[in-house]
Parts: C-alpha cells; structure tokens; sequence
C-alpha cells in the first residue's frame, strides 16, 4: 500500500527543571493511505505527545523535537511556521479530545468555522457561510443554522465535538488526527462519534490516526494499531492479528484487563504500576520489566529490538516469548 505518512525515529522530549526528558523516544512508523491507524495505551505513555508532534503543536521553548516526519515525502521537520500553518488544517486536520478548550469561547461556531476556510480556500464570503453550513449538516448537526449563530458554551458536548470535526475536514485534509475524541462523551455519543469518522474516512478516502485508551474503540475502527508504552511503540499489528494474538506482555495485560462477556467467571486482570513520570523512566532495557518483576532479567533484553511474528506484526523485547500472568 501507498504510505502517506512516515515516522522515522521520532523523539520529543520537553524540558523540565533544567533538562530534558524524552515523552515519544525512537518511534518508528507509517500510516497508509485510506486507513485507519489506531495508537493505544495508558494515560502517560506519549501517544498524545507523538500526535502533537506531527502538527507541530508543541511549545519550541519547552520541547526538542527531532527525527523525520514525512508526509508524502515532505519532512514536516524542516518546515517554517507559515509553511506548517498551510499543512495544519489543509493536508493534517486534528480533533483535540477536548472541543469546548479547543474552540473559542468569544466566536460563534459559524466564524470558526469560517476562520479556517478563509485560510485554506478561495471562497466568497457568502460562499463561505454556505460551506459552513454544508459541514455542519455533513457532521450530523440536526439544526445547522442555529448551531452556526451559537457560542461554544450553549452547545452539548456532542455537537461541540462534531463541531470539531466539521472545523478539522473542512478543506479535505488527507489525514485525520483524531486525539480521544470521544473521552468526554456518554456511551451513546461516543458511538455516533466513531460512525461519524468512519463515514467520512470511507467518503473521503482519507486516513486517520486515532489516539486512544480504549481497546474496544481499536477494535471498532482500526485497519492496523500500535501499541505504545513508556514513549516507545512496543506492538505494531493489524487489527486482526493483535487480538488473535496478542505477544508482548503489555499489550496481553491491556486484553486481559478488558471485561469480556466469555470469561465472565473469571477475575479481571490488573496491571500492577503504573506508567512512570518521564524523569523517571528507564532509558535502558526492558521499560515494562518493572511492572512484570515476576519475570527474570534473563528474559528482557539489554538493548530490545524488535521481533517479526508475522507479515507486519513486530513485537518489542524478547520477553514476550517467556511471559505468563502471574497468578
């Protein structure tokens, strides 16, 4: 398949008290066109941090980013801002996981709308209100009119994220970033949301990256998922092959922990830890060996590299081969 985006040794890491930490640390991989790649994981882990990386969102005064981010061959690393600002929202739309901070609270919804078509189209402005219109009936707005004269604050949080997403397709980005899109909402909410995004990615022939804690939204939308841990990528599979079989401890503790109406007997699975601060992490070895400690030295690797198990399914640290739970 075509690649539309490429990784290629990503780290960011932000400065604190003096030094600096790396959040996303070596990450490599690549998003295909017309596909839907998911990146799951704990709160902490840096899939958030890597997304923000990718649109150049980061604070410069605070965060060192370096490695290559090539979109279509064009490394997003090496651009000045005026030139980023065309790729954000033109080439990369982005759905923060928190709409009413990421709208502005002073505009209504038709401006800001409109704000990002002026910048990336040549519409009149009648023109562009109609455009603003058709968006919002395109995302599901039952009342479009009335949405486009409203302020961020009078809207429920499911129209404020649809919202989000008529503002992040509106000049037909090729990619998608979609940051915990649904963390906020109810049940309900949260499942139009993901038809929503569905049906546009299938009617635009776009890709999307789906930020996510949530196995159950991977398994719902995803084409191919990487797992991350500890500001590292340590699975990276299709869908299918994750679930069917899942090898590095990480990603098998994170299956297990899910409730699952089939071993509805059977105590749910934790995982002891949690995600160390970034001042904290191991920069050496085996990152989850502390959280696994039942599991000898001898199992991980000094430096882990990564294993093939299969056509596109990679796995981190030799320690998958001599996992079991502890029970």
């Amino acid at each position: 398949m075509d690649k539309l985006l490429e990784i290629k040794n990503l780290t960011t890491s932000f400065r604190i008290r003096g030094q600096y930490y790396a959040a996303v640390d070596g990450v490599d991989l690549h998003i295909n066109k017309n596909e839907i790649f998911a990146v799951v994981g704990e709160s902490g882990c840096g899939k958030s941090a890597m997304a923000v990386s990718i649109v150049g969102l980061h604070n410069p005064v605070f965060t060192r980013i370096s490695g290559e981010i090539l979109l279509n061959g064009r490394d997003l690393l090496t651009l000045k801002e005026n030139e980023l600002n065309k790729v954000r929202g033109g080439n990369i739309g982005m759905i923060f996981q928190d709409p009413l901070s990421a709208l502005n609270p002073l505009m209504k919804i038709g401006a800001q709308i409109e704000e990002s078509l002026t910048y990336h189209t040549i519409l009149t402005k009648k023109e562009k209100k109609e455009k603003a219109l058709e968006l919002l009936m395109d995302v599901g707005i039952v009342d479009p009119p009335r949405t486009y004269d409203s302020y961020p604050h009078e809207l429920s949080g499911g129209m404020r994220q649809r919202v989000m997403i008529a503002i992040a397709i509106s000049a037909k980005p090729e990619l998608l970033i979609a940051d915990e899109p649904t963390t906020a909402l109810d049940v309900t909410i949260q499942a139009q949301i993901l038809d929503l995004l569905k049906k546009l990615q299938k009617e635009s022939q776009s890709s999307i990256i789906m930020i996510t804690h949530d196995l159950g939204v991977v398994a719902e939308m995803a084409d191919r998922v990487a797992v991350m841990y500890a500001g590292q990528i340590v699975e990276i599979a299709t869908v299918h092959q994750l679930f069917q079989n899942p090898q590095h401890p990480y990603t098998r503790s994170l299956l297990s922990a899910m409730p699952n109406a089939e071993r509805k007997t059977k105590k749910l699975h934790y995982i002891e830890g949690i995600v160390p601060p970034l001042q904290d992490m191991l920069r050496t070895g085996c990152r989850f060996s502390p959280r696994i400690p039942w599991i000898g030295d001898e199992h991980h690797e000094e430096t882990p590299e990564y294993h093939e198990i299969s056509p596109g399914h990679m796995v981190l640290c030799s320690c998958y081969r001599d996992f079991k739970f502890n029970s």
